[in-house]
């Protein structure tokens, strides 16, 4: 898509809108068949809009992918975790990998099918346990042997069998940030692959513990096959071992991590990496367990954009600044990982155009949205950040007592408000003085 009028970068212009969802109409940036310079303007900035089919449309890339081989597929909500979101995909047969309690009541709240769901993360509590043996949830993607030990001991209190999947660490590089991977051995995550054969004739041994899977995850927005490959080959081998040690698994969970187009980068499409997972578990002699896919940003990042109004235009003898009304409690990823979103004008100008920094009122150098974007601006002008369907709102805070933005979900060419934007009385909610 080209913006008419406009001189930001084409790699900028094509991230979500290289799918119908976000596209200019009339010379106005449009979610689906609402104009987000209408909705800017009736329900103010900052302000999340998602594309109800761009959900649909990612959900379908997996299906397509697993065709009729036998995969559950559990989004990965803590990338968005919006009770619309999750009501979207509950409706479309998803699963869910959660890492939280708070998380589960989500779901809960949402109607998924508990059976479903996968509960993964490395801090696992007592009640968080408790919680989600009542709930009857698919698996515990067990991380560490104490917390493998715990979970017998809350299972065996509760008369419950907890379902279990040893999450492993294969030692795998994801060529990824490495905030956001996970798979290598100094990673906080998963029993490493070398001990894992002892950590499953532990499991196997302890009431209240039925060994089901082999899960890992070894990162996020990964845009190659090989490291899925490399961490699926290890897999297969413990698998093996396993066998061998009388240990029979129902399932292998492969993780998610599949990466969006934020700049330049070229995504991996489902069907890409499936056909060869497929494959090597056929060849291996794998192909009847099941395989549990734990996608997020792949489903929703792009099926999203943070509404923003330029309040001041600052220009100094280093830098050129849009001020604008957004900031990094809103999204937190270029302050937390230097992340590259584009910047669309809601309403392209002609005029010419300027060297930007877009960063926001919060009072750190780290609250900025976008470095060195070449932009056509005026005070009062609505940008739309690009991509940010996948760790916006659900990474928001309130610093500098800021109100979270509202989210809105789109639907042809009607729109929801899906969260209500944040009030200073829910600010101070809970807070009291002393006597």
């Amino acid at each position: 898509m080209t913006a008419p009028g406009s001189n930001t970068s084409t790699a900028a212009l094509a991230t979500p809108a290289g799918s119908p969802f976000f596209s200019y109409r009339n010379g106005s940036l449009h979610a689906e068949g609402v104009s987000l310079s209408e909705l800017g303007r009736a329900l103010g900035t900052p302000l999340y809009v998602y594309s109800r089919a761009a959900l649909a449309a990612a959900w379908a890339s997996y299906q397509e992918a697993i065709g009729a081989h036998h995969v559950l597929v559990c989004y990965g909500m803590k990338a968005n975790s919006n009770l619309a979101v999750l009501k979207e995909f509950a409706r479309l047969g998803s699963g869910f990998d959660i890492v939280s309690g708070g998380e589960l009541a989500r779901v809960l709240a949402a109607g998924a099918d508990p059976a479903k769901v996968v509960f993964s993360g490395v801090g696992k509590q007592a009640w968080e346990m408790r919680a989600a043996l009542d709930a009857g949830v698919k698996c515990f993607n067990v991380e560490s042997v104490p917390e493998l030990k715990r979970l017998s001991q809350v299972a065996s209190e509760m008369g419950k069998t907890a379902s279990v999947s040893l999450r492993v660490n294969p030692d795998v590089d994801a060529q990824t940030h490495p905030y956001i991977s996970t798979g290598l051995k100094e990673n906080k995550f998963g029993i490493a692959i070398e001990e894992a054969p002892a950590a499953y004739q532990l499991a196997a041994s302890l009431p209240g513990i039925s060994v089901v899977g082999v899960d890992c995850h070894i990162g996020s927005q990964i845009t190659e096959v090989a490291p899925y490959l490399d961490a699926l080959d290890k897999l297969l081998k413990l698998i093996d071992q396993l066998t061998k040690l009388g240990i029979t698994l129902k399932h292998l969970d492969l993780g998610g991590g599949l990466g969006i187009r934020y700049d330049d980068e070229t995504p991996l499409a489902p069907k890409v990496l499936l056909d060869k997972v497929f494959a090597q578990l056929k060849a291996r002699g794998y192909d009847g367990l099941e395989l549990v896919l734990e996608p997020g940003r792949s489903l929703v990042g792009n099926a999203g954009v943070l509404l923003t109004t330029v309040q001041y235009l600052k220009h100094t003898e280093a830098r050129n600044f849009a001020i604008v009304d957004a900031a990094m409690n809103d999204l937190m990823r270029p302050a937390l990982y230097e992340a590259w979103h584009g910047v669309l004008p809601v309403e392209p100008r002609t005029n010419a155009s300027t060297l930007y920094d877009v960063v926001g009122p919060v009072c750190e150098s780290a609250d900025w949205l976008a470095r060195a974007r070449q932009l056509a601006l005026n005070e009062g002008d609505v940008l739309a950040i690009e991509s940010a369907g996948a760790y916006g709102f659900v990474m928001a805070g309130s610093y500098n007592s800021r109100p979270r933005a509202a989210e809105v979900m789109v639907d042809g060419d009607k729109y929801y408000v899906v969260r209500q934007r944040e009030t200073f009385a829910d600010l101070i909610r809970g807070e009291s003085f002393l006597p």
